[in-house]
């Protein structure tokens, strides 16, 4: 069977209530768009009926024994994924997944990974999230770039475009399973010499975001784990150039 065009994975814990009108909108959307494709939903350990709607909507499921985290779902579902090009995003589509060819346009531009930005000047925020959630975020990133990648406003936007190539370089590297698991796979990427372009999207809060304050501050100190990492020799590999 050859390999299709695109590859979309969806982390699912819990998601049952939203995962069926995600999936019909994502499937609907990729069927017009013309292209090969597949759909990935990981099913992260969830105790409700997420892996159930995913079968009813006809996609590939994968499902994880028990609660992994995010990153470690992610990263199973770029990692078996057949895709030249293997889009992330959330299953509560905060970014429309209409976004999506303008992030193709801008890799066949040259780049290996383009991210969708909330950051960055012509992004687009229609609901914002609650006032201490976006200053974490913005505090968050900050440090970011401080300490992990320097030129990137925004690397906790949901929606990111990889190449098969370096999809399979930086999930295969990374190990953190929390909400820093961008960070890292991006910081992989760019040691690996992978172009990443950050370019504006749509998009929407969900007041059912899975992520509270406890998870996010969890993150902070992940950087500190991510240069730890690196000087340890843990990202080492050869060069994508």
């Amino acid at each position: 069977m050859s390999e299709p065009f695109l590859s979309v994975v969806i982390p699912a814990f819990n998601e049952a209530e939203r995962l069926p009108k995600t999936l019909g909108r994502v499937t609907a959307f990729l069927r017009d768009w013309g292209r090969t494709h597949e759909v990935l939903v990981v099913d992260d350990g969830s105790t409700d009926e997420t892996g159930h709607k995913a079968r009813e909507a006809g996609v590939t499921l994968l499902r994880n024994d028990r609660n992994r985290g995010k990153g470690h779902a992610v990263r199973r579902g770029m990692l078996e994924a057949r895709g030249e090009r293997r889009l992330m995003t959330d299953a509560d589509l905060s970014t429309p997944i209409e976004e999506l060819p303008r992030l193709v346009a801008r890799m066949d531009d040259g780049f290996d990974v383009v991210i969708g930005s909330r950051a960055v000047p012509g992004a687009n925020i229609e609901v914002h999230q609650p006032w201490y959630r976006e200053n974490t975020g913005r505090l968050f990133n900050l440090f970011v770039r401080g300490l992990a990648l320097p030129g990137l406003h925004d690397t906790q936007c949901g929606f990111k475009l990889w190449s098969v190539r370096a999809a399979r370089e930086a999930f295969s590297a990374a190990r953190l399973d929390g909400f820093s698991f961008d960070v890292e796979a991006l910081y992989v990427a760019r040691k690996r010499g992978y172009r990443i372009a950050e370019i504006p999207v749509t998009w929407r809060n969900d007041a059912a975001s899975r992520v509270g304050l406890r998870g996010g501050s969890l993150a902070f100190p992940d950087l500190l784990r991510i240069r730890w990492y690196d000087w340890m020799g843990r990202y080492d590999g050869g060069s994508a150039l």
